[in-house]
């Protein structure tokens, strides 16, 4: 019997699965470990569960010197030092497929949200200040007709595309091997743009000051994949100065967001506390897909789930 160290209680029934077989230790706080934290819960570990909010990096690895495999409670995993675990002969493996539909509903459903100013119509209302109905009162964007970039050609991105073109958009897709200045014009013509790129070092602040000039100045930007992709200072800039029409995000580089951030300032903005992935149905998947990988690997097997060494 091995053990398994997992970062934050899950839903579903999987870690009761996983338990009938191996010994789980589970971290009991609501709030993620600290790194010292994490190395205590998995020192002595053979397999560990990690969460996104859990950087899982070299240090971590000296420290867990038994480790044989991490899975990743998510599709990302800029989380894991990926290359570091290939060399030391531990398996990483994240949660494809299962959260797609959930997260790229959510995109969707902020891109409406703030092309029609449903959170500042919503908080308008609460504050008592709905006198009449008025011929210029939130005067918003239509969908249709309306060009749509996607940023990021995967699973959720082809998803944000589907639904998009239900709804009779035309829609726009960029991917980093398209040639060079595509990403460049996709900005330019875009009313709207969605960001579902892996984080990277090069995709890193990909929105920042210089891209967004190149947008319009009422284009709205949603972000569901991870926050460093885009820099907030300069989003809360262009939202303040009028040169950015809106904003959508689920995740936001910190994360959570200090109340001091100019961000939570800015007008035109819509925020979610990263919930893409949060249907009942998603996230019970997403535990089921890891403990699958920790069960393979603790076998002797390949994990059914596997993350590439880029």
């Amino acid at each position: 019997m091995s053990l398994c160290a997992i970062t934050r209680a899950l839903p579903g029934t999987a870690v009761e699965r996983l338990g009938r077989v191996h010994e789980v230790r589970l971290w009991p706080g609501e709030m993620p470990p600290s790194s010292d934290e994490l190395v205590a819960l998995a020192h002595d570990a053979d397999a560990l569960i990690a969460l996104v909010t859990d950087t899982v990096d070299a240090a971590v690895f000296d420290a867990c010197p038994r480790l044989r495999a991490v899975a990743n409670y998510a599709v990302g995993f800029d989380n894991i030092a990926v290359a570091e675990a290939a060399a030391r002969g531990i398996a990483v493996g994240n949660t494809p497929d299962v959260l797609t539909d959930a997260t790229a509903d959510l995109a969707f459903a902020l891109l409406a949200a703030a092309a029609r100013q449903i959170a500042q119509a919503d908080r308008y209302v609460r504050e008592g200040r709905w006198r009449t109905w008025s011929p210029q009162l939130f005067l918003g964007k239509p969908l249709k007709g309306a060009r749509l970039g996607i940023v990021g050609p995967g699973r959720i991105g082809r998803g944000v595309a589907d639904r998009a073109e239900g709804y009779g958009m035309d829609v726009t897709v960029f991917d980093q091997g398209d040639p060079a200045g595509t990403f460049e014009r996709l900005l330019a013509e875009s009313d709207f743009v969605s960001l579902h790129c892996p984080l990277t070092p090069e995709t890193r602040h990909i929105i920042d000051e210089g891209t967004l000039a190149l947008m319009k100045p009422d284009a709205i930007l949603v972000n569901t994949a991870r926050g460093g992709l885009v820099d907030l200072v300069a989003v809360a800039a262009a939202l303040g100065e009028g040169r950015l029409g809106g904003a959508a995000l689920d995740v936001t580089d910190p994360e959570p967001l200090p109340l001091d951030h100019p961000i939570l300032t800015a007008p035109h903005l819509t925020l979610a506390p990263h919930i893409g992935s949060a249907t009942r149905q998603a996230r019970e998947a997403m535990a089921d897909l890891a403990v699958d990988n920790i069960l393979a690997a603790l076998a002797g097997c390949a994990m059914p789930h596997p993350v590439a060494v880029a």
